[in-house]
């Protein structure tokens, strides 16, 4: 043997090896198969399984699907071509009917000479919701507003909108993208208003309404100004009731005597012609901008060391709870005028609002509760050995962390509130799955038509919570820091 050690020989390679091929099966198909759809017996068990479902569901009905109409004027006429095409027997899916009542689908009875201003309300729907959603995200917010402007301004000039409403729609669509380039944070001041912009837009009469209504807080912020020097608790006392004294007592007067010195009223369309998606989509966005702060409020109450504030919170949620949805739904269409003041009204679709709107809250609220109790108590104690107040604590440091942690089951309440839309077909309004097919098949020209419109208007859910669940699940990624 050498007497030289093998580590005091030098050796450095002056050239690489080759790259080796992976083998067969830890590369392309035969591996992703391996390992997605056959790694072990149960998985090859459910493999086959999904695939016999599969092919059951496919061979049973490829050939409905394969034989759709698009274009017909009535269902005898849709199977008399599917006869005529297919032979005697065959059997096909009558797409006609959306071809020819998509109009009631989306919009229900709405006058169609104005199917433009739910068009132009849903377009600025966007443009409020881009610097609350979208405010990190400048990529996606471009395309999200390029959209939103674009199928907008086309829609509206295909509707025949009018040039002055044309050009209002493309100043703030436009105008907004601009300003969001700059400054998004000053779009908030539109999202404010879009509110009342939007029951405008959709219910007509008159702006000073509206205008009205918005003057209520700002009189309230006036009294808080002029009071803030003398009390604290004075001051936010006559805000909160200032705004209420304006809107009971004189806003309605003083909207009427507004429009009769300068008109700014437009037709006005009654609640009893909103159906289809319009309903579902005015129902669902207002009762989801509602309950989750509703619902944030009702967490922190149900948590509060106060007797009184904890009671009545846990009094709400737990009756909210535990009854079901169509009995408020109920109470809103027939009991709830008996408890207000003879000359108060409240809207239909407004009471649906608030019923599905605390229905929400209460659910949203538990769910909210338990992101709160995942916080470590180390994050409270934080606050505290900085001297932040509660209120400070709780929407510096509490809520922040609370909220991303909650994410996944605040968008699946809001799916779920989306989907119990079609629960208001009930009390007497028309809501796209039941009541507008009912009305579309009262027609003798398609009486007798069944599946394909339910399988039309369940699509379009799928796709609208679809879209709220993959924005859940983008909101999650950016806020995901703790694993960074």
């Amino acid at each position: 043997m050498s007497d030289t050690h093998a580590q005091t020989v030098p050796f450095v390679r002056d050239t690489m090896l080759p790259p080796s091929d992976p083998p067969a099966r830890e590369a392309g198909a035969v591996h992703w198969l391996r390992q997605n759809l056959f790694s072990g017996p149960v998985n090859t068990v459910l493999t086959i399984i999904g695939v016999l479902i599969v092919w059951f569901l496919v061979s049973h009905f490829w050939d409905w699907f394969a034989h759709s109409v698009w274009n017909a004027n009535s269902l005898s006429e849709c199977r008399q071509i599917i006869a005529e095409t297919w032979g005697e027997g065959a059997r096909g899916a009558c797409w006609a009917v959306i071809r020819e009542r998509w109009n009631q689908y989306v919009y229900g009875f709405y006058p169609p000479a104005l199917y433009w201003r739910p068009t132009m309300a849903f377009g600025l729907l966007f443009l409020a919701l881009a610097p609350v959603l979208f405010s990190e995200s400048p990529g996606i917010r471009r395309i999200v507003l390029g959209l939103a402007t674009v199928l907008t301004l086309w829609l509206m000039v295909t509707l025949n909108a009018p040039a002055a409403w044309l050009v209002f729609a493309a100043v703030m669509l436009i105008g907004g993208l601009a300003v969001s380039e700059r400054h998004v944070s000053w779009l908030l001041i539109f999202s404010v208003l879009y509110p009342l912009m939007g029951v405008w837009f959709l219910w007509g009469g008159s702006a000073w309404g509206p205008i009205m209504v918005l003057a209520g807080p700002l009189l309230g912020w006036i009294a808080w100004l002029a009071l803030g020097r003398v009390s604290g608790l004075l001051a936010t006392v006559v805000a909160l009731v200032v705004p209420l004294v304006w809107w009971y007592f004189y806003a309605g007067e003083a909207a009427s005597d507004a429009e009769s010195l300068v008109s700014l009223a437009i037709p006005a369309v009654a609640s009893d012609r909103f159906g289809g998606f319009l309903l579902s989509i005015t129902i669902g966005v207002a009762g989801i901008a509602m309950s989750l702060p509703l619902g944030i409020v009702l967490a922190l109450a149900r948590r509060s060391d106060m007797f009184l504030v904890k009671s009545l919170a846990v009094i709400f949620i737990e009756f909210i709870r535990g009854v079901p949805l169509i009995a408020l739904l109920f109470v809103a269409s027939l009991l709830l005028n008996y408890f207000l003041p003879p000359t108060v009204t409240f809207d239909i679709i407004l009471r649906v609002i608030i019923m599905v709107t605390l229905f929400s809250a209460a659910y949203m609220a538990e769910v909210i509760r338990g992101g709160l109790a995942a916080l470590p108590k180390g994050q409270y104690e934080a606050a505290d050995a900085l001297g932040l107040d509660y209120w400070k604590a709780q929407r510096l440091i509490v809520l922040p962390q609370a909220l991303k942690i909650s994410i996944p089951g605040i968008v699946s309440t809001f799916i779920g509130m989306f989907k119990d839309t079609t629960l208001v077909t009930f009390v007497g309004l028309y809501d796209p799955l039941k009541s507008m097919s009912d009305a579309v098949r009262a027609s003798t020209s398609w009486k007798g038509i069944y599946w394909e419109p339910y399988i039309f208007v369940g699509f379009i859910f799928f796709l609208i919570c679809f879209g709220m669940s993959r924005y859940s699940m983008y909101l999650e990624r950016r806020l995901a820091r703790g694993h960074r």
